[in-house]
């Protein structure tokens, strides 16, 4: 998998793959990831790549143009399954969603900034959009560097045990079941006899009902459906 990163702030989004499962994963040659500034597709010397909102208000708004060439550049080279667009007011990112990206070859992710990006963009450019919540950051990388996280994850090889993701909370629309490691018993609080017993059917069936009743009590929602 190739990914293709498309930033303001390339320095505010290198670090997370600088580190731990995804600094593996790119090691191991499973994903490329690559940072491109967008200033250097600038309009002028100074690096203009934003503009006021035709009609007034605060806050800029980056321009179509810079964005277009730097997209048009990466698309000259290769073919991209989604061009993503990081937007608070877009369809929130779920597992399910990851688990459909995950499968992808390449894919480039726009960073917004400031107030966002020219409309233009949006309809003309990108196929995806995506959120990681309810809220605004002052920028799209962070939420890019959360939603790489949980496509690389999922690629075949990057875990050591490979199941371990599909075991994950939200893969069946449930919480994860609570887990315990040593010791049995830690002030008076003891790791529950069916985990102890090594009947593995007896297991599966308390995981599943902890999940049932976690997920229940924590994340109603998810049982709607």
């Amino acid at each position: 998998m190739r990914i293709d990163i498309i930033t303001v702030s390339p320095e505010l989004i290198k670090s997370p793959f600088e580190f731990s499962i995804i600094k593996r994963a790119i090691d191991k040659n499973l994903v490329e990831v690559y940072f491109h500034d967008l200033r250097e597709y600038a309009l002028n010397e100074y690096g203009k790549i934003d503009d006021y909102q035709f009609g007034g208000g605060a806050g800029m708004v980056l321009m179509i143009e810079p964005i277009d060439k730097c997209i048009s550049k990466l698309k000259g080279e290769r073919t991209y399954d989604e061009i993503i667009y990081m937007t608070p007011d877009a369809p929130t990112l779920n597992q399910q969603t990851a688990n459909t990206l995950s499968l992808n070859e390449n894919m480039i992710i726009l960073c917004g900034h400031y107030k966002g990006v020219d409309q233009r963009v949006r309809e003309l450019l990108i196929t995806k959009e995506i959120s990681i919540g309810d809220y605004v950051l002052s920028g799209g990388e962070l939420g890019a560097a959360v939603l790489c996280d949980t496509i690389i994850r999922l690629i075949p090889g990057v875990l050591g045990d490979e199941t371990s993701a599909l075991t994950d909370s939200f893969q069946d629309d449930l919480l994860s079941p609570p887990v315990y490691t040593r010791p049995s018993e830690y002030n008076d609080l003891k790791v529950p006899k069916v985990l102890l017993s090594g009947n593995f059917p007896k297991i599966e069936e308390w995981r599943n009902e902890q999940a049932f009743e976690r997920t229940k009590k924590i994340r109603p929602d998810l049982l709607e459906d």
